[in-house]
């Protein structure tokens, strides 16, 4: 693995340059804590503009389950790129599993998500990464979160 040269703040345009996902599909706002190879904090500012919030739920905003996961591989997508700079442009990084996926409270509108992550293991191309999501220091979800660059 080569050196990485971590900007002061990775904001919304570094993540762009980084991950194909774009609106309405982008799912991370900040990096705000990076060690490469080790570990990760993201933020996700949630407001009621996001899309999904017109049929999840009418009356009751809730951001669902499956976005929060997305959310949590965005940010470990941009761990694995800083950790191997060398596929900065030439690869992308897929989700390719999921375990031990816990909601534990909902998210809506006018929430803060961090995400924090962590490197479990790399091995044979597939990165494993513990992935917990906090909304006022509170866990809101957690997962074991594994993907390959390809």
């Amino acid at each position: 693995m080569s050196e990485t040269v971590i900007p002061e703040k990775i904001d919304i345009l570094e993540i762009l340059r980084l991950l194909p996902h774009r609106y309405p599909f982008v799912l991370v706002d900040r990096i705000l804590a990076i060690t490469p190879e080790k570990d990760i904090v993201g933020l996700k500012n949630v407001t009621i503009n996001e899309p999904f919030f017109q049929g999840h739920f009418p009356g009751r905003p809730v951001m669902p389950g499956v976005l929060i996961l997305e959310g949590m591989a965005q940010v470990g997508g941009v761990l694995a790129f800083y950790s191997e700079p060398e596929n900065i442009g030439k690869k992308v990084l897929y989700f390719v599993g999921v375990d031990k996926a816990r909601f534990r409270q909902p998210v809506t509108p006018g929430d803060q998500i961090h995400f924090k992550l962590e490197l479990l293991k790399q091995r044979r191309g597939i990165w494993q990464m513990g992935a917990q999501a906090y909304v006022e220091e509170k866990l809101v979800a957690e997962a074991e979160l594994m993907a390959s660059f390809g």
